[in-house]
């Protein structure tokens, strides 16, 4: 345990904005994040909830327009994706002059996966992304908790490992099994199953699609097929490439990567942190969870990696206010500037490269590079994201 209650602040303070801003917003995350428990402390007493789930409030909604335009006030819809029929209806009430009704909606699948919403409702709905727990959330003192266990909030809380990794593996089976059936999706529990604790052993590697065709004995384009749908369940994340005009060949499939630590772990058959110090995946892993830790602090939207055919490479490149910043992530205890870490500062003109490691000092390599500790992470994010905007280059 952390010692204190886990707040989840900036993700209320984020989600408020949003509705200011909009009449509906979406918070997008996967399965037993903890979105409900956010939406009922930012909704309070007064809000209405339906939960598309409770056979009670889908009896409640069996006539939408009967139901809904009374309303005043916020709306919650939870595990909204399940009734795609509703979106037209939102955005009529949602288009209403003055504005009487904001609708919060919660949803365990991405707009690429459930389309319907996306094309109802656009213009008209803020998405904010959620995850499980981070670290600035359970502080830096549970660092090898959350790696080790994930930050879905009841495998991070859970009494145990053991306990922990149970949660996880029954997740698994659940998800699999009852869970990805709701968004429509008609594909054998097992073959999803084989496919994702193949990307869990390819962690952090590029997609080669008929490597992974061969070994499950699929077409090419139908295990692109099957990863796009964990990519759209969110328990997956394609990281993609970021190629310019450099007067040199670069990489361009993405990168896969398991987005949550401990599903990673479970998935790898790790029990326990011991397990996964002595495992061959630890940089992977730690890449990974380093990477989540930085898109939910600046965003998903303009991030990349990049990489050459020769060696050169960069983990994670992000815009942020114009700059560009270069995210390289090593386990080891003390980083020193590399030859290619210094090839891509060069060829990409990063304005901050950031080498994040699990130790307790930063410090400074050279101007514009530094070591960063994991824990001074979110601070030094933080900086960058309030900092002045870069003028644009004449």
């Amino acid at each position: 345990m952390t010692g204190r209650p886990i707040g989840r602040s900036r993700l209320a303070h984020e989600v408020r904005a949003a509705l200011r801003r909009s009449p509906i917003v979406s918070i997008l995350g996967p399965r037993q994040c903890g979105k409900s428990t956010l939406a009922r402390q930012i909704a309070g007493a007064r809000a209405h909830l339906f939960d598309l789930e409770n056979p009670v409030d889908v009896a409640r909604l069996a006539e939408p327009q009967t139901a809904l335009s009374p309303l005043r006030g916020l709306v919650v819809i939870d595990e909204a994706q399940l009734q795609p029929g509703l979106f037209p209806l939102l955005r009529v009430l949602a288009d209403r002059s003055p504005v009487r009704t904001r609708f919060l909606l919660l949803g365990s699948a991405s707009p690429d996966l459930i389309r319907t919403s996306a094309e109802s409702l656009a213009g008209r709905v803020a998405f904010v992304p959620m995850g499980g727990f981070d670290l600035p959330e359970v502080g830096g003192a549970a660092l090898r908790r959350l790696w080790g266990r994930g930050g879905f909030p009841r495998s991070f809380l859970a009494a145990s490992d053991e306990a922990s990794r149970r949660w996880r593996d029954d997740f698994v089976q659940t998800f699999l099994e009852r869970d990805i059936r709701k968004f429509g999706v008609e594909v054998p529990a097992q073959v999803l199953r084989r496919l994702w604790t193949m990307l869990a052993h390819d962690h952090g590697q590029l997609w080669n699609a008929s490597e992974l065709s061969r070994s499950l004995g699929e077409a090419h384009t139908t295990v692109k097929r099957h990863l796009d749908i964990l990519s759209g369940a969110l328990m997956v994340r394609q990281l993609p490439p970021w190629f310019e005009n450099l007067g040199k060949r670069q990489v361009k499939a993405p990168k896969v990567y398991l987005r949550d630590s401990g599903m990673l772990h479970a998935l790898l058959g790790l029990p326990t942190f011991a397990a996964l110090e002595a495992h061959p995946k630890i940089g992977a892993s730690w890449e990974g969870f380093v990477i989540e830790q930085v898109l939910r602090r600046t965003g998903e939207r303009d991030a990349y990696f990049w990489a050459t055919p020769s060696g050169a490479e960069l983990d994670l490149l992000v815009f942020v206010r114009g700059r560009r910043i270069g995210i390289e992530v090593k386990y080891s205890d003390a980083p020193r500037l590399t030859k290619s870490m210094a090839i891509a500062r060069q060829d990409l003109k990063l304005d901050r490269l950031l080498v994040v490691y699990p130790g307790d000092t930063s410090y400074a390599l050279r101007p514009g590079v530094e070591v960063v500790a994991i824990r001074d992470l979110d601070d030094r994010l933080t900086g960058l994201l309030r900092g002045t905007p870069r003028r644009s280059r004449a």
